[in-house]
């Protein structure tokens, strides 16, 4: 069983493109971010994952944000946004496939140090927190996945002189992630690659891709109920060649269940 998660920068833009992936990797569950459409027009591409044997569930939000479930399995127990936190950006929905519970997130990325946005962020990061502690009380397989908008370590980043201590790698945003992981969590890329200049998204500018100038803020977070079942954890980087690509590329964990 594979799971992936894949910011895909306008579903409208890049549905041909994910389309394709589906059917050429068989993946079995994909979390998407950054839909950029409203729930109606979300509703209408139903049917063109129905085609392809996939179900699709979603959270949409007209411009911005957005995230999304595309599954060959029921999706079910579906719950949208952070419960109890009054947040009208749609960045979140969790649902539970083939008895894994799957988290599928879009983070708030910041703008910059000191801005509401930033401050925004990290009230978010600390309400997510709160979420994922009260659903690993009942769930010993959970997957929380996403664009996370931060790169944990200064090896996430083609330049840690230029990274270090701006937005995506600032300290309190790395101290949010390794919360997360305190929480019993497991980065699934870095427990199978340790390798450095391992990137999930790259600037559409100044020929970032193939200069190898990204940075790796796409996460896969597992409990060790999943790590023990998992068998890799891989960026594929095929999308991010393709015409109008979106600037992130899936990463996809394989599971032997």
């Amino acid at each position: 069983m594979q799971i992936a998660t894949w910011n895909v920068n306008s579903l409208k833009v890049r549905l041909p493109h994910v389309l394709d992936w589906l059917q050429t990797t068989g993946c079995d569950v994909l979390g998407l971010q950054e839909l950029k459409l409203d729930n109606d027009a979300n509703a209408k591409l139903v049917e063109e994952f129905k085609n392809i044997g996939y179900q699709f569930v979603y959270n949409g939000q007209k411009t911005y944000n957005g995230v999304a479930f595309i599954s060959k399995h029921p999706i079910e127990d579906i719950t949208l946004d952070i419960p109890g936190y009054d947040d009208i950006q749609k960045r979140v929905i969790a649902a539970t496939v083939n008895g894994v519970r799957v988290i599928c997130t879009y983070f708030v990325n910041g703008e910059s140090i000191g801005s509401e946005k930033y401050q925004y962020k990290l009230e978010w990061l600390s309400k997510l927190h709160g979420y994922v502690s009260s659903q690993l009380q009942s769930h010993k397989r959970l997957i929380l996945l996403g664009d996370y908008n931060i790169a944990p370590e200064p090896r996430d980043t083609y330049d840690p002189a230029i990274w270090e201590g701006q937005v995506l790698c600032s300290e309190p945003e790395r101290e949010a992630f390794q919360k997360l992981i305190a929480l019993g969590l497991i980065d699934s890329f870095r427990h199978f690659n340790q390798e450095d200049r391992q990137y999930t998204w790259w600037d559409y500018r100044n020929l970032a891709f193939r200069r190898k100038q990204g940075l790796r803020i796409d996460h896969l977070l597992v409990t060790p109920d999943i790590i023990n079942v998992a068998s890799s954890c891989v960026v594929d980087t095929a999308p991010r060649k393709l015409e109008r690509p979106s600037d992130h590329a899936p990463v996809v964990i394989t599971l032997n269940i």
